[in-house]
């Protein structure tokens, strides 16, 4: 990540340079979870339009070049990817974890990128898509507690995971954590595989943080997860939905009327 990108993207979240301990990983993670969207619209860009090259967001530099111009943010492995070289670029102890979303038993693993931050001995989730708000804790499976608020920390089959909720899941469903410690050139490849096929590759999906409420995008409805556990959701599309990319989460007109309608999602390869 370069150097001059590091204080650029804290003026813009609003945060001081933190000391590497646990508040100054709840300072950074709050201010991402308000201020970055999991949004897919440069992936839905450069599908469409067939552009050459890797997939957007597929360094940190790019990554953060395109949000402080066009406050795009970018899909499961574009986004953690970013989140995880800040970090380190802050002097975190920070580590790539290969992780599966599982809304249902059927999708293939691994799907999903995530980050494990190592405080005092203990590991904490920051992830650039659950945007849980506050980063949560791997607890040891005696102290887990399995009837909270969502998102929360879980053991599931065995290993770490964050249930949580989204529009196609309202209920909740986990992120479980199948491997701590993954390079670049993994990480790497695994995005690229996305290229081809991805639910992200066709209709437009985004969520962000915004007072006490989650909000998002997704089966072209504008969704929204309140504090109080309410779930509502409307139609998103014409005027509304170029209105939602550019007033609710702050992507550059430029990048707005670029991104293409919602096509059919084909059946998985």
């Amino acid at each position: 990540m370069r150097g001059d990108l590091v204080a650029a993207v804290l003026a813009k979240l609003a945060v001081e340079r933190p000391p590497p301990d646990l508040a100054g990983l709840r300072s950074v993670y709050a201010a991402w979870c308000r201020s970055v969207a999991f949004d897919n619209t440069l992936k839905l860009i450069h599908t469409a339009e067939a552009m050459p090259g890797p997939l957007p967001g597929s360094t940190a530099d790019a990554f953060f070049d395109a949000w402080l111009e066009h406050g795009t943010g970018g899909t499961c492995w574009a986004g953690n990817g970013a989140l995880h070289d800040l970090l380190g670029a802050l002097g975190f102890d920070v580590e790539r974890a290969i992780a599966t979303m599982l809304p249902s038993a059927d999708v293939p693993s691994p799907n999903h990128g995530s980050v494990i931050v190592t405080i005092d001995g203990e590991r904490w989730i920051a992830d650039a898509s659950i945007l849980s708000g506050d980063p949560i804790r791997i607890t040891e499976p005696a102290s887990t507690d399995h009837t909270g608020p969502l998102p929360r920390f879980e053991w599931f089959e065995g290993k770490p995971a964050v249930m949580w909720r989204a529009l196609t899941a309202p209920d909740g469903f986990p992120c479980r954590i199948d491997r701590i410690g993954a390079d670049w050139d993994e990480w790497d490849a695994l995005h690229q595989g996305t290229a081809g096929w991805s639910p992200f590759n066709f209709e437009l999906s985004a969520r962000l943080v915004r007072g006490d409420e989650s909000f998002g995008a997704a089966r072209g409805q504008r969704f929204a997860f309140r504090r109080d556990g309410t779930f509502v959701s409307s139609p998103l599309e014409g005027q509304e939905r170029l209105r939602f990319l550019v007033e609710e989460l702050g992507i550059s007109e430029e990048i707005a009327y670029r991104v293409p309608n919602d096509r059919p999602l084909p059946p998985r390869p």
